[in-house]
């Protein structure tokens, strides 16, 4: 029998085989995930279907299915990752179900770029097909992946690698998005450039991780089960797993922190994952400051995960994660007084009338880079029937209807009157249209989430904001922190919208690596190696259920209320967790895993 030394030093080859897994799968989870597919998805959807489609008899939009794939894929994942973790705790296989779960998640995101081979009503389909198989890759690669953490050296060095793998994974994803992101500027978003940077997303993705394959060794195993068939390994798994629940004494520690864990990873995931959606719907920021926000991130929480690493050596992982906690509130709070500043030119409206003198007529034009109405129209928001609506001012608004289907479909006109396309505005022009009708849609705008301006002619210096557009404040319970802000800081500096955006994306950068790293590496310390994939596998089904409720809660709370108090119910699940780290003892839970260790050695 070969002697199996409890917490062994770090081996460095080993532990940049570790980071750099980190650098090579954030590809997926910025490039793919966050930049790209998305958008390239409800594009494709909205060709093949209009803006519904019916799935089990009930129809569905794309956000709605998008979003229920990716909730169903990580929850499979989180339900059977316990499981696969006993198994893996009991056999030398920790590497091979990385290795393999790798070649499924990279070679899923490889396959995206396929769509230009297939008829338009299988494009999307085949999108959302390989996205769920590369999320199972990714969150099932994760399980063992982080299980791998307590292996790869002592207690007093898991913050430093567990932050440096973060930190990889910051830059190594910042760097291929940028890169991702001038390509498509250049080539103004066309159909091959999306094809190739998915697919080199997951060629990156794999080629990284073949370092990890090459340097990173499988962790070694005393008294290693003999293989057991199907059915005698998933009876194991289920009476490990009910002994695991039973044991809450034993590692009372270890389990309080996994509560305040799911506290405080649920605020911060619901933040990163609803943060553009925030920004766009109720800030209006536009594509592009939505991308350099995403940029500038990345390349701020790299040395951030570093230098939470310092702090940590200072005070203690547990006192630098509390403090990372307590910055993520204020966050949160910060983010109630952004605003964006009240229109006063006319290009900054949404809707744009403009007089030719020549042809004695309007113009409707539209900034391509204003995001409520550079996409399709929804057919209802809030209370506003936008369908409606649109149908009965289609001739004056710039829109374009294709009746390809039964359903109507909106899109913006992307083409002026010679049928050129345009490069900075879309436009339409309203030859024998009556002022009559253009003084009605601003009429008609005032529930709507729209802006409309009128330069010239007869109707010069129209202009009406409806009462869900951005800038408009004083409806919802918060507004009066925003409109304070906006009158006595944004306004009188003239920091534009895009750049509070920017500056709370850099503080969520800021603290992002050191929250994340700490989380797991504190975590990693007290969890018994001889046990990791095990409980790592309930780490990553308490992280996975905690990323459905938060979008739920901040879901209702935005219904009912509106999304500000959706931020501020987010921000006390992170509260309620950081107060829970009181409760911690975390010698004590490294006390329990030693213990935990020999018991299984000896």
């Amino acid at each position: 029998m070969v002697e199996v030394v409890i917490d062994r030093q770090s081996d460095e080859n080993a532990v940049r085989g570790y980071a750099f897994y980190d650098w090579g799968k954030s590809a997926f989870e910025t490039s793919v995930t966050t930049a790209i597919l998305p958008f390239w998805f409800s594009l494709l959807f909205l060709e093949a279907n209009g803006l519904t489609t019916t799935v089990l008899s009930r129809s569905m939009s794309s956000d709605a299915i998008w979003s229920f794939s990716v909730s169903g894929a990580a929850l499979l994942v989180a339900v059977i990752s316990p499981s696969l973790g006993v198994i893996a705790d009991r056999r030398a296989i920790k590497m091979w179900w990385l290795r393999m779960l790798t070649y499924l998640g990279a070679g899923a995101t490889f396959l995206l770029c396929a769509t230009p081979f297939l008829s338009v009503d299988l494009r999307w389909v085949w999108l959302m097909v390989m996205f769920i198989f590369a999320n199972i890759g990714l969150n099932g690669a994760g399980v063992f992946y982080n299980a791998l953490l307590p292996h790869m050296g002592t207690d007093d060095e898991m913050d430093r690698i567990s932050n440096l793998a973060f930190a990889y994974g910051y830059l190594g994803g910042g760097i291929l998005l940028l890169l991702h992101i001038g390509l498509l500027i250049l080539t103004d978003y066309s159909d091959p450039a999306i094809n190739f940077a998915l697919a080199t997303s997951g060629l990156w993705w794999y080629g990284f991780a073949l370092l990890t394959f090459k340097w990173v060794p499988e962790p070694p195993i005393e008294n290693e089960m003999e293989s057991l068939g199907l059915v005698e390994s998933t009876k194991l798994a289920l009476r490990e797993i009910r002994k695991t629940v039973s044991e809450l004494d034993k590692f009372k520690t270890l389990f309080v922190y996994m509560l305040a864990y799911f506290f405080f990873i649920d605020g911060i995931n619901t933040v990163t994952a609803l943060g553009g959606v925030f920004g766009s719907v109720v800030l209006g920021i536009t594509p592009i400051n939505l991308m350099v926000t995403i940029l500038a991130i990345q390349f701020v929480a790299a040395p951030s995960a570093v230098a939470f690493t310092k702090l940590a050596g200072r005070i203690g992982t547990k006192p630098a994660l509390s403090f990372s906690l307590v910055g993520w509130v204020l966050l949160c709070f910060g983010a109630l007084a952004f605003a964006p500043l009240q229109l006063d030119s006319h290009d900054e409206y949404q809707i744009q009338y403009e007089w030719d003198p020549s042809s004695q007529s309007y113009s409707v034009l539209v900034d391509k880079d204003i995001p409520q109405i550079a996409q399709k129209l929804d057919y209802e928001t809030n209370e506003f029937d936008e369908q409606s609506w649109a149908t009965e001012w289609s001739h004056v608004l710039p829109v374009e209807v294709d009746e390809r289907s039964d359903t109507k479909k909106w899109f913006v006109w992307q083409r002026d009157s010679n049928g050129d396309s345009t490069d900075e505005r879309y436009s339409k022009s309203l030859l024998n249209i009556g002022n009559e009708e253009i003084q009605g849609v601003i009429d008609s705008l005032s529930e709507s989430r729209f802006s409309v301006s009128v330069s010239g002619g007869p109707l010069d210096g129209a202009s009406a904001v409806g009462v869900d557009h951005p800038t408009n404040l004083g409806d919802g319970m918060l507004d009066s922190i925003p409109q304070t802000a906006r009158e006595h800081i944004w306004e009188p500096l003239g920091v534009s919208v895009g750049t509070q955006f920017l500056i709370l994306g850099c503080a969520m950068g800021t603290l992002l690596g050191g929250s994340q790293g700490l989380a797991r590496s504190l975590f990693g310390q007290m969890v018994p190696e001889t046990r990791s994939a095990e409980f790592f596998g309930f780490f990553g089904f308490f992280g996975k259920v905690a990323a459905l409720i938060g979008p739920l809660l901040y879901g209702f709370m935005t219904v009912t209320f509106d999304s500000r108090v959706g931020i501020l119910a987010v921000s006390m699940l992170i509260l309620a967790g950081a107060l829970m780290m009181r409760l911690v003892d975390v010698d004590k839970g490294r006390e329990d895993a030693r213990n935990e260790d020999i018991r299984n050695r000896s």
